[in-house]
């Protein structure tokens, strides 16, 4: 046992938010400039103290080190590109009414935080997730409630630690550990808005709950994301491109590829490949490439998974083993063959080294099969022809596509990401996810205090006849026409009325 948390009572999850309630205001009104700073102090912060960040990320989750820097190399793009982007997205709006009737008003756009959000993420890249969503919200104003996972509490804390140390005023970021428990909680509380990342069957119950309060909510909900190697890829760029697509993070990535669709031509020569890159791997604990899962249990639900495959007729080259390296947590990568449509493999998630390869005639039987789930968070095809690539991704019925590369979408601050079906609603990280983080708020303005409006009362046959000429000169034809139309109607609507 490394570190205990004691997990946040629903009193402690309420007294939170009432902090979080008082200091968000106060965080609001300062200006852009002012949050931003608070933003790049992080960063620096973070850059100084990665050390320390990686070694807390790697002892929770048990990632090869590299792993885990990356996941620091996420948050601080996060901060600089929150720092940069928002003060030109967020700022003021004004300009004049576009259509004749109205130009005499200006409007003006103004973006103002939601106020209390409430964050809840996983524990499968803790840090990365966490930060992607946390920075645009606190820079836009908002007080954020952040829930970690229970299997990687550490990390949240540590954000929690940096942001409190960058200057951030108390109150305007919680970090409340805890399981489940703590998170039902944190959903009950008085919110604006919530931020959910993990499992399907929580993410809809979240769903429901917010719907029936009216509270608005992005979810990222996992996925089945498809591969599709076409004929003329590059095979051994994409063996290794997929290889290491599906077994980072020892395969516990939403976007992984967790279905590869070869087309028939080059099927063969492609599972070689695979193959020989996956029997590269090193697998175990400790400096290898492949690292223990998170659970023992989600060992348990693979090899599960994997038995349903052989059940049904599946074949594999190598056999998952019960204890590897005195660890039951590692897995050995699996490639399962002549895979059955209905084998839980294809349709259900797969959060862990385990990948069906499955020959198709053509690209047009891939989309098919790819479009099947109920997934839809990305996907990746692999090609030469990046037009043909470029043709088969837009049939594909995912949030994102990769072209030649896989997973990284999830991790480049300003690409937006979130699914679509099952894959869940909304989007985090980029300019999307900066405005997932505000409100619009608009005001018109009429400085004619003294000029009625011509839709005013009252209504009379004249009015009607007036409107129906200005109908005709916004968008008839024929330039006399309009003109004509156009005079009638001023004369009908402003010279015409008592």
């Amino acid at each position: 046992m490394w570190k205990t948390y004691e997990a946040a009572s629903p009193d402690v999850v309420h007294a939170a938010v009432l902090r979080a309630r008082k200091a968000q205001s106060a965080w609001a009104a300062k200006p852009l400039a002012e949050r931003a700073a608070c933003i790049e102090r992080f960063r620096k912060l973070l850059l100084q103290r990665r050390d320390d960040v990686i070694s807390v990320i790697q002892r929770e989750t048990g990632k090869p080190r590299v792993e885990a820097l990356t996941e620091v190399l996420g948050g601080l793009n996060f901060a600089r590109f929150n720092c940069r982007e928002a003060p030109k997205l967020l700022k003021t709006q004004a300009y004049r009414a576009a259509t004749f009737a109205m130009i005499r008003k200006t409007v003006r756009v103004t973006y103002e935080p939601y106020g209390v959000i409430a964050l809840i993420t996983p524990w499968n890249y803790p840090f990365l997730l966490s930060s992607g969503v946390l920075l645009p919200a606190l820079i836009s104003g908002n007080a954020v409630l952040l829930k970690p996972s229970e299997y990687t509490p550490g990390t949240g804390v540590m954000l929690g630690e940096l942001m409190a140390e960058a200057g951030l005023p108390e109150g305007v970021l919680t970090v409340l550990p805890g399981d489940g428990t703590t998170g039902a909680a944190l959903i009950n509380e008085s919110l604006d808005k919530v931020f959910f990342i993990g499992s399907g069957a929580t993410g809809r119950k979240i769903a429901i709950d917010c719907a029936e309060r009216m509270i608005p909510c992005v979810l990222e909900l996992g996925g089945s994301d498809p591969a599709i190697v076409l004929a003329d890829a590059d095979l051994d760029y994409a063996a290794l491109g997929i290889a290491w697509g599906r077994c980072i993070n020892a395969g516990q990535t939403c976007v992984a590829p967790k279905r590869v669709f070869v087309e028939g031509a080059v099927y063969d020569k492609f599972v070689e490949k695979l193959v020989a890159r996956i029997n590269q791997l090193r697998v175990g604990s400790g400096d290898v490439e492949v690292g223990p899962l998170i659970r023992e249990s989600q060992a348990a639900a693979l090899r599960q998974q994997f038995n349903d495959a052989v059940f049904r007729g599946a074949r594999s080259l190598t056999q998952p083993p019960a204890n590897l390296s005195g660890n039951a947590n590692v897995f050995l990568p699996i490639v399962l063959l002549d895979v059955a449509a209905d084998s839980k493999v294809l349709c259900e998630e797969t959060f862990g080294p385990l990948l069906p390869v499955v020959r198709v005639r053509d690209a047009d039987e891939a989309v098919q099969r790819a479009n099947e789930s109920s997934y839809g968070l990305s996907a990746s095809v692999w090609a030469t022809d990046i037009t043909r690539a470029l043709a088969v991704a837009a049939r594909l019925q995912a949030g994102s596509v990769m072209i030649n590369d896989s997973v990284f979408v999830a991790g480049m601050a300003d690409v937006p990401y979130g699914g679509v079906k099952a894959s869940g609603m909304g989007r985090s990280h980029g300019t999307a996810g900066l405005l997932e983080c505000v409100q619009t708020k608009t005001y018109v303005i009429d400085p004619w205090a003294h000029w009625r409006q011509a839709y005013w009362y009252g209504y009379s046959p004249k009015m009607t006849a007036g409107m129906d000429d200005y109908a005709v000169f916004e968008h008839g034809s024929g330039i006399l026409r309009r003109l004509i139309s156009g005079l009638r109607a001023v004369k009908a609507l402003y010279f015409g009325r008592d």
